[in-house]
């Protein structure tokens, strides 16, 4: 009987993925005259140079972050903690929005040691940062469907395309 049956279709297709010079677009497109446009740019840069997922962006807290060994101690699924090495360029927006926007985000009860914060002080959601991904392909011209999903292929798929090992990238990814 079990000849009988037909096996399930799977249609894997490739994920979507964006060039360099698209994600700098989204980067640069970043109203910097916009009161949250430190936090905003440091979470856009940090989704590309890491490949975090989203809820570990939002999940990230202050002790993780080791500026001058170049790396954040990030907990992925299941808890489980990975070192993720950071660029330059993604350091330095991290401590642009520490230094000039953080502290006055803070708000007493409510912030917890949390990375990024919400207008009310509170931990970000992943509609958040959905939000901010999405305004800001749209002022940068982007007309691709772009999740902050599609940041974190295009992070595996730049590094291998730059000659990483598959191993190394799938460990930096948990």
């Amino acid at each position: 009987q079990a000849e009988l049956l037909t096996p399930p279709h799977i249609n894997r297709s490739i994920p979507v993925t964006l060039l360099v010079e698209e994600i700098e677009k989204i980067i640069k497109s970043i109203d910097m005259k916009k009161k949250f446009a430190f936090r905003d740019k440091a979470i856009l840069s940090l989704l590309y140079a890491s490949g975090l997922r989203v809820s570990e962006l939002t999940d990230l807290k202050l002790m993780s972050l080791l500026f001058n060994e170049g790396i954040i101690r990030v907990f992925g699924k299941g808890g489980k903690e990975r070192i993720v090495p950071l660029g330059n360029q993604a350091i330095l927006h991290m401590q642009n929005y520490l230094y000039e926007l953080r502290h006055s985000m803070v708000k007493k009860g409510k912030s917890g040691s949390f990375v990024f914060l919400n207008r009310n002080g509170g931990q970000l959601t992943r509609m958040s940062i959905w939000n901010i991904l999405h305004k800001n392909c749209i002022r940068a011209g982007i007309a691709k469907k772009i999740s902050p999903h599609v940041f974190r292929h295009s992070f595996a798929t730049h590094l291998l395309e730059g000659g990483a090992d598959l191993r190394s990238v799938q460990e930096m990814l948990g």
